[in-house]
């Protein structure tokens, strides 16, 4: 048997934290390489390799890195480790478990710590499924073992090609995740040990089964997402919009209330004062959906703005990575980046340190295609045992200024299947979330569509009146900026009423109060229909005072709807009074 002989080199120049190394024997693109600095081995990962001389990034501060410095080559990939125990867990871009580095080295972060992601202490109930002589493929359920509430399944490790049989598995019981829970013998007779943890390289999409049309829709509890701009499991979506128009803020709401099992939120650059808010208050907020607390079904990736840059692009891929794991287990996984815009910035600073040659705005020219095959990971699996997994990734964008015209915003638009804008003017008129009607789309309608229309006929019809609405409402109010409200007809002026009252009864949500903050579907719909006889009704108002007189009478029975109890009788009641006066077309 041989041993692999470690490749080293010394660093010969630095440009920051990318280093020039010197090396001898071989090396590939991707390899994690290991700075000794002070008694401790910095990490690293090989971008760049011409001749006998390659580019290594440094994952954290280079303080300390001189010509002369050695360097060593681990010979694997930059991998993320995968087992039972990522759930609930907050990590940094490298995978770092920052609960157990706090407790180590206290408030200030030593140079060059490194610990294991999962707990090798803690012991794990253990059930085989897997039987001797079974022949498996990679992804093959071993067994489980349940960690909070979900089934998590030992499979064969996605790195095994080919056909494995079972020659041994362990008896059930209580074990941790280092303990060989099966040998399988490959196509070569070989025998192979296995555990409950097994690493995948987070640049490599984690992938078996056969990929299917996403079709299901993904219930947000947010009104203007599952109506005017759904989004469907395993689909893309992006929300784009300027600093302070809530982009955080809509994708908390999503890691709170979507109707997934698997949340994971990379903070990728985001300010470290919202990531610490998140972090206090994502364990005392309940799951809407199982009444259990939301950190049970929550993967938290923290690489922020006023963390070393260079593992800005890694805590993308790691994300993602852990999201498609549990795909394979069945599960449907909602990722979140927030933001894809300093992801992308990490990338144009990578760049230009290479010195290649810059595209639009000084990102590099391959910026649209590393969005695309990111986005592109999300997805819906159909396994081998008859169950379906989904990938869903939303992505927050941070065009500087808000303009949806730079880079990073139309790289993205190319390949997302909804488009959330948030803009200024609605986020400063206090209207939330400020997700700008007039500029967002969803590729995802008619596939929704098919689901609703079994709670209430001619929903798609429904919507698309309500758009018309929208649309024409804005139309007559810009009119009235010039002619005022006197000089408008009647008819306009009911027209751009309907469309103020969908805006402000329907489209925004009040986030403190707490019936409001999160509306189901069941909640949704005698809601939208009410509003839809609203816009089918014809009123007849003989001046401009009786018609917004009675449209604000409507208008603010409507929105108290929003905030009283849905299963009480007093809603039903309120319901039903409106329903008569919008039938009687006067208050």
């Amino acid at each position: 048997m041989t041993t692999k002989t470690e490749t080293r080199g010394e660093v010969v120049g630095a440009f920051g934290n990318l280093l020039n190394v010197k090396f001898e024997g071989h090396i590939r693109q991707g390899e994690v390489a290991k700075v000794h600095v002070d008694d401790v081995g910095l990490k690293a990962e090989v971008i760049e390799i011409v001749g006998d001389s390659a580019k290594v990034q440094v994952f954290e501060d280079t303080r300390g890195i001189k010509c002369g410095t050695e360097v060593s080559f681990t010979g694997d990939l930059l991998e993320a480790e995968l087992g039972p125990g990522l759930l609930s867990s907050i990590f940094d871009g490298l995978q770092n478990p920052l609960v157990d580095v706090a407790e180590k080295a206290g408030l200030f972060l030593p140079h060059g710590m490194y610990l294991l992601p999962l707990d090798r202490q803690k012991k794990w109930e253990y059930e085989p499924t897997a039987k001797i002589d079974d022949e498996l493929v990679r992804g093959d359920s071993l067994g489980y073992t349940l960690e909070g509430r979900f089934r998590h399944r030992l499979m064969v490790p996605f790195s095994f090609y080919g056909k494995y049989k079972v020659k041994w598995v362990i008896a059930p019981g209580s074990y941790n995740v280092e303990t060989v829970i099966a040998k399988l013998e490959d196509e070569h007779g070989k025998e192979h040990d296995i555990t409950m943890i097994q690493k995948w390289p987070v640049k490599s999409a984690l992938f078996e089964g056969e990929k299917a049309r996403p079709t299901e829709m993904m219930d947000t509890g947010c009104r203007t997402l599952d109506t005017q701009f759904p989004v469907v499991k395993g689909g893309t979506f992006c929300s784009p919009g300027p600093f302070g128009a809530g982009k955080t803020v809509l994708q908390h709401h999503l890691a709170k209330f979507a109707a997934v099992d698997i949340v994971i939120v990379c903070a990728c650059g985001e300010r470290a004062g919202e990531v610490v808010e998140m972090l206090r208050e994502f364990p005392h907020l309940i799951d809407p959906h199982t009444e259990e607390s939301l950190m049970t079904r929550t993967v938290i990736i923290c690489n922020t703005s006023s963390m070393p840059v260079a593992a800005r692009e890694a805590s993308v891929y790691m994300g993602v990575t852990i999201a498609e794991y549990y795909r394979q287990m069945g599960l449907n996984v909602l990722l979140l980046a927030d933001s894809t815009s300093r992801w992308a910035q990490a990338m144009r600073e990578m760049s230009g340190r290479l010195e290649e040659i810059p595209g639009e705005e000084a990102f590099p020219a391959y910026l649209a295609s590393r969005i695309a095959n990111f986005y592109e990971r999300s997805g819906v699996v159909n396994l081998r045992d008859g169950k379906t997994g989904s990938v869903t990734i939303g992505g927050a964008v941070s065009p500087a200024g808000g303009n949806f015209e730079e880079p990073v915003t139309q790289a993205t638009l190319s390949v997302v299947g909804a488009f959330h804008a948030l803009s200024r003017e609605r986020s400063d008129s206090r209207r939330y979330p400020a997700v700008d009607p007039h500029m967002s789309w969803t590729k995802y309608v008619d596939d929704v569509s098919r689901d609703l229309e079994k709670r209430s006929e001619g929903w798609a019809e429904s919507v698309k009146r309500a758009t018309k609405i929208l649309k024409s409402g804005d139309d007559v109010r810009k009119r009235m900026e010039v002619v005022g409200e006197e000089g408008t007809a009647i008819d306009d002026l009911v027209v751009y009423l309907k469309s103020e009252l969908y805006d402000f009864c329907y489209l925004q949500q009040n986030a403190f109060d707490k019936q409001d903050e999160y509306c189901p579907l069941n909640r949704q719909v005698p809601l939208f229909n009410l509003i839809n006889r609203i816009f089918e009704k014809k009123f007849e108002f003989a001046t401009h005072d009786e018609a917004r007189a009675y449209f604000l009478s409507l208008q603010n029975r409507i929105k108290n709807l929003n905030f009283m109890i849905f299963e009480s009788p007093d809603y039903r009641k309120q319901l039903t009074a409106i329903e008569e006066t919008v039938e009687r077309g006067s208050i």
